[in-house]
C-alpha cells in the first residue's frame, strides 16, 4: 500500500525548524537604515536574469568606490567577470538614473503609507524595477508589508502545493496581482506568514535564506 505524503503538514514541519533564523533575517530587513537604502535599491536592479551573489559583490565594488557619492560610470564593474551582471550596459544606466533621483525616491519611501501604493509608485518611477523588484527592494528594506515576491523560486513552489497550475512565462502586472492574492490565501491556510513562507520557499530552492 502507497504511504500517504501530505505536502502542507511537510512544510509547515520544515518551518518549525527554520523559523528563528528566517524571523531573524526579517528583523535584519526592517533594522536596515535610510542611509543604506540606496544600495538596496541598487542590488535589486542589478538581480533580475543575474545571480544573486554576483549582485551582492557588484554592490560591495560600487560602495567601495563611493558610488552614491561620487558617481561615475558603474558598467565596468557590472561587467567584472569575478560578478559579470547580464545586460551591464541597460543595467548602469538603471544606476545612474537611479542615482540621480534618489532623493525624490527616498522622499516617497519617507511619505508613503502604503506598501502597495509605494510599490506602484517604485514601479513607474524608477527604471529597471517590475513588480517583482519593487518588492524585493520594498522587502530588503523592512517595507514590502506582506507583498509577495514572486520570483521563479516562489511560482516553482506555488505550483508544487497547487496554489497555481503552471508557471507563466512572464507576467503583467494582472497576472502579477492575481497570483499574489492566491500566495496571500495560501499563506493564510497554512498558518505562515507571508513574508516568512517567502523564504522559507527560497531556503528550499537554494539551502540559504538570502536576502
Amino acid at each position: 500500500m502507497k504511504q500517504y505524503v501530505d505536502p502542507l503538514g511537510d512544510l509547515r514541519s520544515l518551518y518549525e525548524m527554520r523559523k528563528v533564523p528566517i524571523r531573524s533575517r526579517l528583523q535584519e530587513f526592517s533594522n536596515v537604515p535610510p542611509s543604506a537604502y540606496f544600495y538596496e535599491l541598487v542590488y535589486c536592479l542589478l538581480t533580475p536574469q543575474s545571480s544573486a551573489v554576483n549582485a551582492d559583490k557588484a554592490v560591495q565594488s560600487l560602495r567601495s568606490v563611493q558610488f552614491q557619492e561620487r558617481g561615475g560610470d558603474p558598467e565596468s564593474f557590472l561587467r567584472n567577470p569575478t560578478h559579470y551582471i547580464r545586460f551591464h550596459k541597460t543595467k548602469s544606466r538603471h544606476l545612474l538614473l537611479a542615482r540621480e533621483s534618489f532623493q525624490t525616491i527616498a522622499r516617497a519611501i519617507t511619505d508613503a503609507t502604503e506598501s502597495s501604493e509605494l510599490r506602484d509608485w517604485l514601479v513607474m518611477n524608477v527604471l529597471g524595477l517590475g513588480y517583482k523588484e519593487a518588492t524585493h527592494f520594498l522587502r530588503n528594506i523592512g517595507k514590502n508589508g506582506g507583498l509577495a515576491i514572486l520570483d521563479r523560486h516562489i511560482l516553482r513552489n506555488l505550483k508544487r502545493h497547487n496554489v497555481i497550475r503552471t508557471i507563466p512565462e512572464s507576467l503583467s502586472k494582472k497576472k502579477y496581482l492575481t497570483i499574489e492574492k492566491q500566495f496571500m490565501k495560501f499563506s493564510v491556510r497554512i498558518g505562515i506568514p507571508l513574508d516568512e513562507l517567502d523564504l522559507l520557499f527560497w531556503s528550499m530552492e537554494t539551502g540559504e535564506i538570502r536576502k
